[in-house]
């Protein structure tokens, strides 16, 4: 095509055709001008497909991440719930209005004390940040609810914090002060594994009616049901958020099926 143009430009030279040469010069650059769009068209249609795919694996790497975290959040709720149940019981107790038997009581007193800190997976989307890929991200939506959830998890981190303190300060120095621990556990085992693991120890009826006549004891149940409760509604909302995120997911991936 090139010596084609070449030919006819010398031709129109040779025979001081000077109009005609312009024309075709024109034509020339025309062509050149059309040929570089499209190899940018093509060039730049490359590049959103690689973006794209990109963006669809941290989208599908995400949606991993926060099924594991819904799995979680909802055992949580489970576990958090029966902790407020026991300190209820253990206030009861301290109250005089529940029958207090040392399998009860210990039962009780250790299903509040012993907890675990939330762990979120989150794997993908701190990739996502560190690389500095957040733009890649096309759905505003989708990148709200991220941002957003991420929020609702330092406010989870901020109550456990905080219940860890609580404990710390109003359960755990007296409670351990005052029983055996060693004997408590293997009696409390005893108990939740249906007398298949630990001892059923005889614990003392006389520690027990020291820690229900210590108020500040029987203060670190009430704040455990307080800060149970508001990690329960937490556990909610990022459970609410984290189903939407999942279906705005679903959508972004179904597209490019």
């Amino acid at each position: 095509m090139i010596k084609f143009f070449r030919k006819i430009r010398q031709n129109m030279i040779r025979d001081n055709k000077v109009g005609k040469y312009l024309f075709y010069a024109i034509g020339e650059i025309v062509l050149v001008v059309i040929g570089i769009l499209i190899a940018l068209a093509i060039n730049n249609n490359n590049e959103k497909q690689k973006t794209r795919a990109k963006e669809l694996n941290y989208l599908s790497g995400i949606k991993s991440d926060i099924n594991l975290n819904l799995i979680e959040l909802k055992t949580y709720i489970t576990t958090r719930e029966t902790s407020v149940s026991s300190a209820e019981n253990m206030l009861e107790f301290f109250n005089n209005k529940k029958e207090v038997t040392p399998d009860k009581f210990n039962f009780n007193s250790l299903n509040v004390q012993i907890w675990y800190p939330f762990k979120k997976n989150d794997n993908t989307y701190q990739e996502l940040i560190n690389s500095g890929n957040l733009a890649i991200i096309s759905n505003d939506s989708i990148k709200d609810i991220l941002i957003n959830s991420q929020l609702g998890y330092k406010q989870i981190t901020f109550l456990e914090t905080h219940m860890q303190y609580d404990f710390e300060n109003y359960i755990y120095p007296i409670y351990f002060s005052t029983t055996d621990l060693e004997s408590d556990i293997s009696n409390y085992t005893f108990q939740v594994s249906n007398g298949t693991d630990g001892v059923r120890t005889e614990l003392s009826k006389e520690k027990i009616e020291l820690l229900l006549k210590n108020q500040t004891f029987k203060n670190g149940f009430v704040l455990s049901i307080f800060n149970n409760e508001k990690l329960i509604t937490e556990y909610k909302n990022m459970i609410f958020m984290t189903e939407k995120l999942i279906k705005l997911i679903d959508s972004e991936l179904i597209k490019n099926k």
